[in-house]
């Protein structure tokens, strides 16, 4: 996670400057253990969003904070919560539910590092891992439970023993994505389940209507925390678009790729299918490149992640299930291979890069059928993106072995289509998986 504050609002006086290193974790009220975790975290000074909602939540609130992403939430609601379980320590005490799986696991990674000296338990309940193991991780009754909310109600109805009725915190992070990925059903499920007498802490991006009426059925008397009025990105990320036929966007995205090489890039592509068509198209060509989507099981998005965590791939080809909440710390440049439907999905996929003050790169690619959708976009941040100087010609050359890749990417597909079949539709992402691969061996062999 950014903990160190980004350089998005370097607008406002020295002076204020001065007076934001002057206050630390401790000055916000953070007891001495947790400010030493915070410490050993090298979270130097707390983040804007730190600032307003730690001591907001230390008296008793409850809290909408709305944030932009890489700005520090996780500290913001996690450290309140593990302070009030040092004054009164009882098992399930909080639960923290996020849209994916990958969030997840973060947020457990970050709260185990912030309590680890003080003993915190926690589990993680995601979909695509094993609910036998998962109930008995729930006997054990950890303090802080991170889940999914499919698979938490899932654990609700069907887990003998298994109750959230003492619970004494909730947070919703990223509130707005749980409810676009249609989660409402299952949020009503819980906030029945759960005690009415709790705290609640909504944390959410952006404020749209359905946050608005989740914010009225689950919260008291809450106080709104907001770090930045209007959608906005970092001022040091550069953003560009560039305009295309359809049917040249591999051919230009090899170009950039080859142009820019040494970066580590984040592609986002609309569809599972595509993140696969194209991490196997790259592959063809010599760049190490890991899908990520949705229809991969867990281990192996763990395990792509920790690839481009360890820059062992330069390149992750990502659906916008990854484009939230995952703190890549070290990606150079974000390419939009496919415009995002919504514009607000935007704003998260270019906060990938540029964050904690380092700066990025983020190139749109437009098509004659994406015009309305970029406007859209522009209308939002409120600025007109730049062109990315493209030579047409130098692009055109690589036009041939681009062709060549993209037949043995399909043959790719195929082959892994019928592979999928046997395998009850789970996408396969080791390197190895190649067919056409295995068919040059056969040749070789011949």
């Amino acid at each position: 996670m950014s903990n160190s504050d980004s350089e998005s609002n370097s607008s406002h006086s020295e002076g204020e400057e001065e007076e934001d290193e002057k206050v630390t974790f401790k000055s916000l009220g953070i007891v001495d253990v947790l400010c030493d975790a915070c410490e050993q975290l090298k979270w130097k000074t707390p983040t804007k969003i730190q600032r307003e909602a730690i001591p907001v939540a230390l008296t008793g609130k409850d809290i909408i904070g709305l944030a932009e992403t890489g700005s520090g939430k996780t500290g913001a609601f996690a450290l309140p919560i593990l302070q009030a379980l040092l004054d009164s320590p009882q098992r399930l005490f909080a639960l923290m539910l996020t849209p994916t799986r990958e969030l997840a696991f973060q947020i457990s990674e970050q709260v185990c590092a912030l309590g680890t000296s003080i003993g915190v338990k926690t589990a993680v309940i995601v979909g695509g891992m094993d609910n036998m193991s998962q109930a008995l991780m729930l006997a054990k009754k950890p303090h802080i439970i991170v889940a999914t909310p499919g698979r938490l109600i899932d654990h609700l109805e069907n887990t003998k023993g298994f109750s959230l009725s003492s619970l004494k915190y909730l947070v919703m992070d990223e509130a707005d994505r749980i409810l676009n990925m249609d989660f409402g059903k299952e949020i009503d499920k819980i906030l029945k389940l759960i005690p009415r007498q709790r705290k609640t802490y909504l944390y959410s991006a952006t404020m749209t209507q359905k946050v608005n009426k989740l914010q009225r059925a689950s919260l008291c008397d809450p106080v709104k925390v907001q770090v930045s009025s209007k959608y906005q990105t970092v001022d040091k990320l550069q953003q560009f678009y560039i305009f295309i036929p359809v049917r040249y966007k591999d051919v230009y995205l090899v170009s950039i790729l080859n142009e820019l090489a040494g970066n580590s890039f984040m592609i986002f592509c609309s569809t599972c299918a595509n993140t696969q068509r194209v991490s196997l198209l790259l592959r063809n060509l010599g760049f190490t490149a890991v899908p990520l989507n949705g229809q991969m099981n867990q281990s192996k998005r763990l395990g792509a992640l920790n690839k481009f965590k360890s820059k062992s791939r330069s390149i992750i080809l990502a659906t916008d299930v990854a484009s939230r909440g995952l703190d890549i710390p070290h990606v150079d440049v974000v390419i939009n291979f496919d415009i995002p439907t919504h514009s607000k999905d935007y704003i998260h996929r270019v906060g990938r890069t540029a964050r904690a003050g380092r700066s990025g790169k983020a190139i749109t690619f437009v098509t004659q059928y994406d015009v309305e959708l970029y406007q859209r976009i522009e209308h939002l941040i409120g600025k007109k993106l730049p062109l990315y100087k493209t030579e047409e010609e130098e692009v055109m050359v690589l036009m041939e072995r681009v062709s060549e890749a993209q037949r043995l990417a399909k043959l790719d597909m195929a082959d892994l289509g019928k592979k999928r079949k046997g395998n009850k539709g789970d996408i396969d992402d080791t390197e190895d998986s190649m067919g056409v691969r295995k068919q040059n061996k056969k040749k070789k062999r011949r």
